[in-house]
Parts: C-alpha cells; sequence; structure tokens
C-alpha cells in the first residue's frame, strides 16, 4: 500500500491518496476546497495513472469534506462516510464557515457506521469507530502495513478539539486510550492535520495521553 498526503485548505488540512499495485485508489479526508487544489489532485492522480474508487472521511467537518463532490463528479467515486455525522455535513454544505464559501457535499453512499472494513483493489483497511471529535468519527487500520489513519482524533502530541458540536472529551480518551493504542507501539498515524508520528511515540510525548496514564486525570468522569 502507498501513501500520498497532500495539504489543502485554509486549515491545512491532510487529504490521503491511498493505492495498491492494482491502481485503485481511495481518497482521505478530500480537502481540497480550490480550483488550483482541485488540478494538484488531478495531476497527480493522472502521473501515478490510478482509478479512484471511494472519497472516505473519518468525520464530517466542512475542512474534510471540501472535495468530495468533485471527486463524486470527476471520478464517479462513491462517498463514504458515517450517518452520524452527516448534520454536521449538512450544516455547512453550500454555506459559509469562517468567512468561506464551502462547497457542496453529497450524500453519503456507504455508511461507516454499518461497516467493519472497506475495501479497494487488494487492500482491506479495518473501519474502528473513534467517537470523540464527532458522534460518527472513524480511524482507518491497514494491518499488513502497520497504518493507521486517525483524522481529527490523534494528532502529533495532541488530540481533536471536543468544543464543537457533538464533541465529547471522555469520548475521544476512551477511543485514543481503548481502541488506538492497543494497535501497537510499531503503528504509524496519519492525522489529519501536521505531521505524522507513531503510537508509541504517543504514550510517551502526547500530554493528553500520558496525564491519562499517570492518573493524574480521569478522562472517564
Amino acid at each position: 500500500m502507498e501513501i500520498k498526503r497532500l495539504v489543502f485548505n485554509p486549515f491545512r488540512e491532510n487529504t490521503y491518496v491511498v493505492w495498491d499495485e492494482t491502481k485503485e485508489c481511495i481518497i482521505v479526508d478530500a480537502g481540497n476546497m480550490q480550483a488550483g487544489e482541485n488540478r494538484i489532485l488531478k495531476e497527480f492522480i493522472e502521473a501515478h495513472a490510478l482509478k479512484p474508487v471511494m472519497a472516505v472521511n473519518t468525520h464530517g467537518h466542512f475542512d474534510h469534506t471540501q472535495g468530495v463532490e468533485w471527486l463524486t463528479k470527476t471520478y464517479n467515486a462513491k462517498f463514504a462516510c458515517s450517518t452520524k455525522d452527516k448534520f454536521l455535513i449538512d450544516s455547512t454544505s453550500g454555506g459559509m464557515v469562517y468567512g468561506l464559501k464551502c462547497n457542496a457535499v453529497p450524500d453519503i453512499d456507504i455508511d461507516l457506521d454499518t461497516l467493519e472494513s472497506i475495501s479497494f483493489g487488494n487492500t482491506t483497511l479495518r473501519v474502528i469507530k473513534t467517537p470523540g471529535h464527532t458522534p460518527g468519527h472513524v480511524v482507518l487500520f491497514d494491518e499488513a502495513s502497520k497504518v493507521l489513519f486517525t483524522g481529527d482524533t490523534l494528532f502529533r502530541e495532541s488530540i481533536g478539539r471536543t468544543d464543537l458540536p457533538g464533541g465529547d472529551y471522555s469520548w475521544i480518551m476512551r477511543s485514543i486510550l481503548e481502541q488506538i493504542v492497543p494497535l501497537g507501539d510499531d503503528v504509524t498515524i496519519y492525522p489529519g492535520h501536521e505531521d505524522s508520528s507513531t503510537i508509541g511515540h504517543e504514550t510517551l510525548y502526547n500530554p493528553f495521553i500520558v496525564e491519562v496514564i499517570n492518573n493524574e486525570v480521569n478522562y472517564k468522569g
């Protein structure tokens, strides 16, 4: 499995092109918002002779969904996201957020809330539910290559915000400590913003995790 990170939109959101030897690919968290960003993504896809089959979203926040409609129209790709985040998609689709005109987002074709895995080419990714940043947040795990796409649940030495609609601190910490950390120290995480990391690094240096491990904070409330 191969991965290309592209950084898009004013929020410097990480959009991942993920493909295997079949050349089928998925786009994880398509944040391409402007025509120039669409062109960058298209040129990469064409240069590697890739076939996008799915736009897969870890969650429904607008900075992660701006390129979905373009992908579905340009490549006839399916849109996969948890329907638990539909209220977030609907609240910003075609509207204004932070003074930005948001692109419309199509209806969800594949409800990740009902699935344990998704497949493309010869690759299968586990769909792990990680509510907290949003109610429908998921992470995507490739066990063979020890790769985890964490969206906005877990960042390098930080975690996702929980003060936005649908956010919950107790749930995000439960998701991280009970769903992500047990996957193993050698797993590389690819987050929705900033640089990659490993689970091992985060258990040592992420202050939100360390304070719980050291019993300084009771995340269960």
